[in-house]
């Protein structure tokens, strides 16, 4: 067999493997959102992370690609690719983008979870898939505008996982909080998820995949120019990073609630994760580790600052772990890259790209996504009413439960 004939074929091998254990997140996500909410919702959950994947499957065929990754008009979107993506690019490209656009849609299911309409989630998982997330990632990722400037967001920091961050915190924040979480005092009640382990089972299923999140962001293993691609350092970058920060979040909980928190630490290793995926092909071991450290402090008190000061439910913590670690991430690649990094001798300009990035896609996701929930709001309704929300959205919602021999009673409140 022809030498580069082989290694084109190695080179497609490794990114189909990384985007399967990328598609296996989403059940770790589905996993995660269950664990950490009520047991009467569950299955409502189960079809709402369905249906991103497969809703955004085709949405992100049919258009998406062609805007993310078509040829760039004015460096803002893409216009070509539209209804056949494989005209501009291979399958195995096109595959691999499209379980990263589910992951961008499915982070918002927890931060809303337990009072929305499906049909309204619906709604929403069509269009991020379809037009939103697609034209923000061209900017850094098709040849846009940002990647002119020089920004870096290796895996999806900001492109991935602030823009679901974002659109978690203004799905929230319109939705508004579920019956029973504040008190006519204002004061925060804890609503317990019905499954722990359940949720422990998708923090370790998220933590493998995202060996193929950052590692598989190479797109090959070995380059004509470079010679063979170090997955390997991706992948200690990335776990060095999501370790030292469940670690730090066991202790700063411990000392702050005289108890480890487990549903806070098991956070605190997706908000390691979520920080290290910009940088994590250019950091050194230890800034990982320090870029870790700092994700677990931001997601302690990220999560008390969002539900006790701003009175925004949200019942996994996405917010914190994808938004707040997500910016920090992208920030920190302009401190602790080591070619251009502030730290490393490169001066602040880096760092200023990075800052301009994340108020890009800020802006972006919060005005899109702003006015999507509110015509969702004033049209099909996003929320579900009160005494279906006390049920639960599974029997009203799917007609099903996902725990039958549990009667659906008052025990599931």
């Amino acid at each position: 067999m022809d030498l580069e004939l082989l290694l084109e074929s190695i080179n497609m091998l490794w990114v189909l493997v990384a985007a399967v254990l990328v598609f296996a997140m989403q059940l770790g996500f589905t996993l995660v959102e269950c664990g950490f909410t009520r047991a009467k919702n569950a299955s409502n959950i189960v079809m709402k992370n369905l249906m991103d994947y497969a809703i955004g499957s085709l949405a992100y065929y049919l258009v998406g690609f062609g805007l993310m990754f078509g040829a760039t008009a004015g460096g803002m979107l893409g216009l070509s690719g539209f209804l056949k993506p494989e005209m501009i690019s291979t399958p195995t490209f096109i595959f691999f983008q499209t379980v990263f656009a589910a992951t961008a849609a499915t982070i918002v299911s927890g931060a809303m979870a337990e009072r929305t309409q499906f049909r309204a989630y619906v709604i929403y998982s069509l269009v991020i898939s379809l037009v939103i997330y697609p034209i923000s990632g061209h900017w850094a990722w098709g040849g846009g505008w940002l990647s002119a400037l020089g920004f870096k967001d290796f895996a999806g920091s900001t492109v991935v996982h602030s823009v679901g961050g974002w659109a978690a915190l203004v799905g929230a924040s319109i939705i508004g909080p579920r019956i029973g979480k504040y008190g006519p005092d204002g004061k925060a009640n804890a609503i317990p998820g019905h499954n722990l382990p359940l949720g422990a089972a998708g923090v370790f299923l998220l933590w493998i995949g995202w060996f193929g999140f950052n590692a598989g962001s190479t797109v090959s293993v070995f380059s004509a120019e470079t010679g063979v691609v170090d997955i390997g350092y991706i992948a200690m970058t990335t776990n060095l990073a999501a370790a030292a920060a469940a670690v730090v979040t066991m202790f700063v909980t411990w000392f702050r609630y005289k108890k480890p928190d487990v549903s806070m630490t098991l956070n605190g290793a997706l908000a390691g994760l979520v920080a290290v995926t910009a940088g994590c092909d250019g950091v050194s071991y230890y800034g990982a580790i320090i870029i870790g450290v700092v994700a677990a402090i931001l997601l302690v008190f990220g999560i008390e600052f969002i539900d006790k000061v701003l009175h925004i439910d949200d019942p996994v913590g996405a917010t914190s772990v994808h938004l707040l670690n997500g910016i920090w991430g992208t920030l920190a690649v302009g401190l602790f890259n080591v070619d251009a990094g502030l730290f490393y001798g490169g001066g602040l300009s880096l760092l200023g790209v990075q800052g301009i990035g994340v108020l890009a896609y800020g802006v972006w996701t919060v005005v899109t996504t702003g006015i999507l929930f509110f015509v969702i709001k004033k049209t099909v309704g996003l929320r579900v009413p009160a005494e279906e929300e006390i049920i639960g959205l599974d029997l009203i919602e799917h007609g099903n439960s996902a725990y039958p021999e549990w009667n659906t009673g008052e025990e599931l409140r």
